[in-house]
């Protein structure tokens, strides 16, 4: 795990757009398209402020989320819908979207298909990731009905999972998929987060599901 400590979480944003972005132009160069994946949630927000107005050939950029909530875009706790508020909008409205939701009652009815159209993406260009106090990252949480099938090495490309944490199903990236992206970065706030990351150097995947992409993480940290 590469740590950085910032002074205070607006530079970290400033800081951690600037590196995404040019990762992807990086990729832009030695390919003909670049998958960008993103995290859900308040905290990578102004990150995806700062990138939304960055100059890049986002026509050749497929953007895509680490998990989804099963609920549809005009749910208020839609990833989707943040991401497009967020992110897909400026320079970067011209990249593709590839949501991780269709309009099923559950999500293993739709699982598959949403899966076929990520896998031309894969490995993943530029993985952006967050993490939560219990050291879930994704929707890879510690005591998921299916985490141990997510955490597999032959584990499929993406899977349902329903959690204690969480409030509703979930579709996620399985963890052998974000272990295999070309950069990645975990953005975190707050001295929780710190030591919970710090802790989950030293457990198990099952106890610590983000344990299982720190060896080539790069750990963004303000107080």
């Amino acid at each position: 795990m590469n740590f950085i400590e910032y002074p205070d979480s607006e530079l970290m944003m400033f800081d951690l757009a600037d590196v995404l972005a040019s990762e992807l132009a990086a990729a832009l160069r030695q390919n003909d398209h670049a998958s960008f994946c993103v995290p859900g949630g308040t905290t990578p927000g102004p990150v995806f402020d700062v990138l939304s107005g960055v100059k890049l050939d986002w026509d050749r950029v497929t953007v895509f989320l680490n998990d989804e909530r099963w609920v549809p875009e005009s749910h208020e706790r839609s990833n989707a819908r943040l991401l497009k508020r967020r992110l897909l909008t400026g320079h970067a409205a011209a990249a593709t979207f590839l949501p991780l939701y269709a309009d099923t009652p559950e999500p293993e009815e739709a699982v598959e298909a949403l899966a076929a159209a990520i896998e031309p993406c894969l490995p993943i260009d530029v993985l952006l990731l967050g993490m939560g106090a219990d050291m879930h990252t994704a929707s890879l949480f510690p005591g998921a009905d299916r985490l141990a099938e997510a955490l597999a090495a032959d584990a499929p490309l993406l899977i349902s999972m329903r959690a204690p944490g969480a409030a509703e199903p979930r579709v996620t990236l399985s963890a052998r998929v974000l272990a295999d992206a070309m950069a990645c970065h975990i953005v975190l706030t707050g001295a929780e987060k710190r030591a919970a990351v710090e802790r989950a150097e030293s457990l198990p995947p099952e106890e610590a599901p983000v344990a299982t992409v720190l060896a080539n993480a790069t750990v963004h940290w303000a107080p």
